[in-house]
Formats: structure tokens, sequence, C-alpha cells
């Protein structure tokens, strides 16, 4: 079925293509008989000359309009295919963190009530601010920093061990940034390192903001034995979401040393 406004394209079309016939072969006429554009049009009835040079004014402002609706509709469904598959990309985030943590908690209530019950109530609050503030464009800096320190505080009390770790954030108010980016990297440091050693277990983070840039840097130890060599489904997430909406404007770089894991990520201002 047509709708209205392919029908109204092409009955314009018809229009001008049926009023534009004779001055077609008036144009044909003049170039037949080998007579200058300028002096045809001079001898030649004014009405019919201003109609065929209103006529190829009409042509060529049509085709423009034509091209640039074109072009206009191909940004558009980029764009629409761009935010709906980084839609999606947001969404496999939460699961993945809350799926690894519900199996440590499940083993935790049995053991120890009161602090699962404590570490409920905080997965609890870290769930609305994945739902709530997850699903925005973007947070404030500040936001997704008190996130990540609850995230640390989480993995703190469920842990039966020791285990040093540092967070030191120098940042501004004013900066803004994609909900749940960081807490990626900072889920790898504890998964791949602190879950993995039984002692001398460390993950360091460190943000700051300057010149209009984020910078985030967190290093972890870990088992070398141990340590996979092909990328996470998190870390496949965050690249495709830092191309999207960080296009040509961050930087993530990974080193690993003396069984020692470094990422560091800069990204412009939003």
């Amino acid at each position: 079925m047509i709708s209205n406004t392919n029908k109204n394209k092409w009955l314009l079309i018809t229009l001008i293509s049926t009023a534009a016939i004779p001055i077609v072969i008036t144009f044909f006429e003049m170039i037949i008989t080998g007579k200058d554009s300028v002096v045809f049009l001079e001898n030649y009835n004014p009405i019919v000359a201003v109609i065929i040079l209103t006529y190829y004014i009409m042509l060529v402002a049509f085709g423009v309009f034509w091209m640039l609706k074109q072009i206009k509709n191909v940004i558009t469904l980029k764009k629409e295919k761009s935010r709906a598959e980084l839609m999606l990309l947001k969404s496999q985030v939460s699961p993945h963190f809350f799926f690894n943590m519900l199996n440590n908690l499940y083993g935790l209530v049995g053991k120890d009530p009161k602090k699962g019950q404590e570490l409920i109530l905080k997965l609890s609050d870290m769930m609305r601010y994945s739902i709530y503030e997850g699903e925005k464009e973007s947070v404030s800096l500040k936001a997704e920093v008190d996130y990540l320190k609850n995230y640390i505080e989480l993995h703190k009390m469920r842990y039966h061990k020791d285990i040093d770790v540092k967070f030191d954030a120098q940042i501004e108010d004013d900066y803004k940034v994609m909900p749940l980016l960081f807490i990626i990297l900072l889920e790898n440091a504890f998964k791949h390192g602190v879950e993995r050693l039984r002692d001398n277990s460390y993950v360091t983070v460190s943000m700051s903001t300057f010149n209009d840039k984020i910078k985030f840097a967190i290093e972890n130890n870990f088992d070398s034995s141990e340590t996979s060599k092909e990328a996470g489904i998190g870390l496949k997430n965050l690249k495709r979401r830092l191309v999207l909406v960080y296009p040509n404007k961050h930087k993530l770089s990974f080193s690993t040393m003396n069984n020692r894991y470094k990422v560091q990520l800069t990204l412009n201002k939003l």
C-alpha cells in the first residue's frame, strides 16, 4: 500500500513531467537548429522562454532537494541503528555483572545470613542505579565514581581475605560520561585478579579530569597460569560502546608486566 507522502511525491513528479513535455520538445528544436541558447530564447516567445528557464531551475532545485533528503534519511537510519545497538549493549552490562554477584551471594546467605542481607541491600542500590541511570545517555562523573566505590565495598564485604584496594579520584563536578562504562574494567580486575589469588592481591584505581578529558587507570596483579588470552564479553562490549559514543575521542590501552595488568582509558569530555 502506497502512503500519502509517496502518492503526493509521485503526483508532483507526474505533473512536472507532463508540463515539461512541450518545453523539452522546444529544447531539442534549439539543439537541432544549432541556434545559440541565448539568441534562441531572445527570439522565441518570451512566455515560453520564461517557462523553459523556470522549469530547469525547478528541476535543479528538485534534484538538490531530493538528494539532500536521501542523505538525511541515510544519516537518520544510521543514527537509529547506532542508538538501538548502544541500548542493546548497555542492557547487557547489568546482567553480566549481577549474574556473577548473585552466584556469590547464593552461597554466602547460608553461611552468614546477616552479612548476606547487607550485601543484598547494597546490591539493590547498585541495581537501582543500573536501571534508572544506566538508560540515560550521560550521567555525572561523580555518580559513576560513587557507583564504582559501592562495587568495591560490596566485594570487600563478601571476601574472607585481606585485599588491598585503593581508589584515588580527583575529578571536577561538571564532567559528564556515558553510564556504566568503567564498571567493566573494575569487574575484570576483581574477577581475574582478586578472586584467583589466595593472598597479596591488590587493585589500584585512579581517575582524574584535566583539559576537558577524563583519565581512568586501573591495575591489578594476577596468576599468570590462570589467565585467559581470549577477550571476554565485557571488554568486547566496552570497545563497541566506545566506538559508538566516543568515535575518535577515546584511547584504550592494555599492558602486562610481571603478573601485573594495567588498563588506561582516556575520554574526551561529553
